[in-house]
């Protein structure tokens, strides 16, 4: 560093000796401005004094280390990083304990500029005493808030790496809670405990959500639902964890939040239920994917019925196979119009003008396609426990081997 002349190297000691005899005045002045808006930081100064004279010391033999340096020097101080402190780390856990006990950060760097704005005063009025050169007078007054700046930078650095490294550990936690939620193996005990960490209520019930992986619409709209819900990391399907889903008008919100995420909505089950409940909802996403539900988004509980016929696909092809034998030796289009013709016609108990109508064909054609269907099925059509099944074979479009 350059060095100016021995005479302000005299004066810069001679100021150095003086101020440091101000230094419990001036942190009796800190502590009286403090105590007007921050009584906490006050009291901090008078329990923790030998610390804080300590720290004051440590500042003042800087200050007069800086005030030796030029204009070019004071400019590099001001922009190095402010890793290349001394007292960075000190400053850094200040920051930190500041997010730690929920306050904020201005307050602490509102402290600081009293403080400064403390020691510039006691320090101008003892250089002015001793006579301590214009050009150096200067450079102390560069000097205080240079230093001033770089210990606000260590704490704001300190405080936004804990605020940054908490709501990690706080995600990692609710990670850890969605995921006990979702295993079988999980008691109610480990859950309680890992609830009352992250501060989450237990509800009474709750659902999931699920949204396909490659659907940046629905993760996007899953990812704005409020902080009650619990996110969950799965490997098939984006889901989120929703407390008491049937409460009032949440219902109704969730439809609207949803809408156009192509999500699937798991029916309300009290917690240890739960698993299941995710079993059924990963159900109903296959068949949102196959478009059987096309709901936007699925409610499980509004088609509990279609998820019980298709959750075992090779069953439901078996039982429509053994349904609809009696079409197995026709021609695929023939098959086809039969399927629809028979399907409509359960609908409509019997009912020909409404199957003409629905099916846009003429009454004379739903008469011939009826004949028919008695020829193959027989007296069996006018059993009430085969239409019954028919119903449930045909209830969810023409199955793909009676397709063109």
């Amino acid at each position: 560093m350059g060095r100016k002349a021995d005479p302000s190297d005299t004066k810069l000691e001679q100021l150095a000796e003086a101020t440091a005899q101000r230094l419990p005045r001036m942190l009796d002045d800190v502590t009286r401005l403090l105590n007007n808006h921050w009584p906490d930081y006050a009291d901090f100064i008078i329990t923790e004094r030998d610390e804080v004279l300590a720290s004051a010391n440590m500042f003042l033999h800087r200050l007069m280390r800086m005030a030796k340096w030029d204009i070019t020097e004071l400019s590099d101080a001001a922009e190095q990083p402010s890793e290349q402190l001394g007292e960075q780390s000190l400053f850094e856990e200040i920051g930190r304990a500041q997010w730690q006990q929920g306050r904020e950060l201005t307050s602490l760097l509102s402290a600081y500029q009293i403080g400064a704005r403390v020691a510039w005063h006691h320090v101008a009025e003892v250089a002015l005493e001793v006579g301590v050169p214009s050009d150096v007078f200067a450079s102390l007054a560069e000097a205080v808030f240079i230093f001033v700046d770089q210990l606000s930078s260590a704490s704001a650095r300190g405080y936004v790496l804990e605020q940054s490294e908490a709501a990690a550990a706080r995600e990692r936690l609710r990670d850890e809670l969605g995921n006990m939620l979702l295993s079988d193996r999980s008691d109610t005990t480990a859950i309680r405990a890992a609830a009352a960490r992250i501060d989450w209520p237990l509800p009474r019930e709750a659902a999931v959500i699920l949204v396909e992986p490659d659907n940046p619409v629905g993760s996007a709209l899953l990812a704005r639902l409020d902080h009650s819900c619990l996110h969950v990391r799965r490997q098939r399907m984006v889901c989120a964890i929703i407390p008491d889903p049937d409460g009032p008008t949440r219902r109704q919100r969730l439809a609207t939040a949803l809408r156009g995420a192509g999500a699937v909505v798991g029916h309300a089950v009290p917690l240890e239920n739960l698993p299941a409940s995710m079993r059924v909802a990963e159900v109903a996403a296959q068949l949102r994917r196959d478009e059987v539900l096309r709901d936007d988004p699925v409610f499980v509980d509004e088609h509990l019925d279609s998820i019980i016929v298709h959750r075992d696909p090779r069953l439901l092809e078996a039982f429509r196979q053994q349904a609809l034998a009696p079409l197995d030796e026709l021609g695929p289009v023939t098959r086809e119009r039969l399927c629809e013709t028979l399907a409509s016609w359960l609908r409509h108990l019997g009912d020909r003008r409404a199957v003409a109508e629905e099916l846009h064909i003429h009454p004379q054609t739903v008469r011939y396609r009826l004949s028919q269907l008695r020829e193959l099925f027989g007296e069996s059509l006018d059993n009430p426990d085969n239409r019954r099944r028919l119903t449930l074979a045909l209830a969810w479009g023409v199955p793909e081997k009676h397709r063109n």
